[in-house]
């Protein structure tokens, strides 16, 4: 399928009003904030987008927002999982109907299906889809992990394309680089990773820094797509502390909180997310004021 998906795309958040309810108009100027810094391709209602707590008519309303103001300058790639194939299958035909260039799919949460069932849930997406599927493999919030043989038997798919590999295991990651086709992509899932799995032939990132720093994540992949590596490693070591507070707590959490800081959301969540603790909001701050990202206002109030 003519469908290349590569450099950075962002796991983006959903923004919500102070009610609680679907804020769209923010979603949208996220959306335009991240195509002027550009992004290369978007991916809206994942992990990041406190998808499991929202309603499918709402699930629905982001994805067709985000589609709406991309007008298709870049590929949206939805998240669509669930831990119930026929659920999923369901999903992924609205999805698609919606005019998004592919989905991605993490494995089934909580029932923690045998290889062959993860094999055949995917199966059953891909063939009910009909456009290119990226699988999700994230066993810290799933407790089940997609082993390199079932990749690359997947692989063998013609309309499953990649994986987004969040193992934290590099040695996974190299195994299914090794295991895999020609030409199938495979992304990282930690924005710590993108250096070091794209140096190792991963061909991108989908990632949550860049909800905050969308041009700088775009331009690290670039570099390494060119083979220009010296100036990425450096980059990497540039962005890496907000790399790493972004999973102080659990994500979304403080990614939201970054957003707010910096003026572009309200601080809102549905539980079971909570906002962020004190201490690790201190620390967010300071790593916030270090790369930039303040606004004057803020830093004027801090220096006070």
């Amino acid at each position: 399928m003519n469908f290349d998906l590569r450099g950075c795309g962002t796991a983006l958040v959903t923004p919500f009003q102070r009610d609680g309810s679907l804020d769209l108009e923010t979603l949208r100027r996220l959306v335009k904030f991240q195509l002027r810094e550009g992004i290369h391709f978007l991916v809206p209602c994942g992990t990041t987008g406190e998808t499991p707590a929202l309603e499918h008519g709402e699930y629905l309303e982001v994805i067709r927002t985000v589609v709406e103001e991309v007008q298709g300058r870049v590929p949206v790639v939805p998240g669509v999982t669930g831990n119930y194939t026929a659920k999923v299958v369901g999903m992924a035909r609205d999805v698609v109907a919606l005019g998004v260039q592919g989905i991605l799919s993490a494995a089934p949460y909580y029932n923690k299906p045998t290889q062959e069932g993860l094999f055949q849930h995917f199966k059953a997406i891909a063939e009910a889809a009909q456009v290119p599927v990226v699988l999700y493999n994230v066993p810290g919030r799933t407790s089940s992990n997609i082993e390199p043989p079932t990749v690359a038997r997947l692989a063998k798919i013609p309309n499953i394309i990649g994986i987004k590999e969040a193992s934290g295991s590099i040695t996974q990651q190299m195994d299914v680089l090794a295991q895999a086709p020609p030409g199938f992509r495979v992304l990282s899932g930690d924005d710590a990773f993108t250096f070091p799995l794209m140096a190792l032939g991963g061909v991108g990132i989908i990632s949550v820094a860049s909800n905050e720093i969308p041009g700088p994540m775009s331009r690290l992949t670039q570099l390494m797509l060119d083979g220009k590596i010296e100036e990425a490693r450096k980059l990497h070591f540039e962005l890496l502390p907000l790399m790493q507070i972004n999973f102080v707590e659990s994500n979304p959490i403080p990614v939201k909180a970054a957003l707010a800081m910096m003026g572009m959301i309200e601080e809102v969540y549905r539980l079971p997310m909570v906002p962020l603790k004190t201490e690790n909001r201190v620390k967010l701050e300071k790593v916030l004021e270090a790369q930039g990202l303040l606004p004057v206002a803020v830093e004027s109030r801090r220096s006070a």
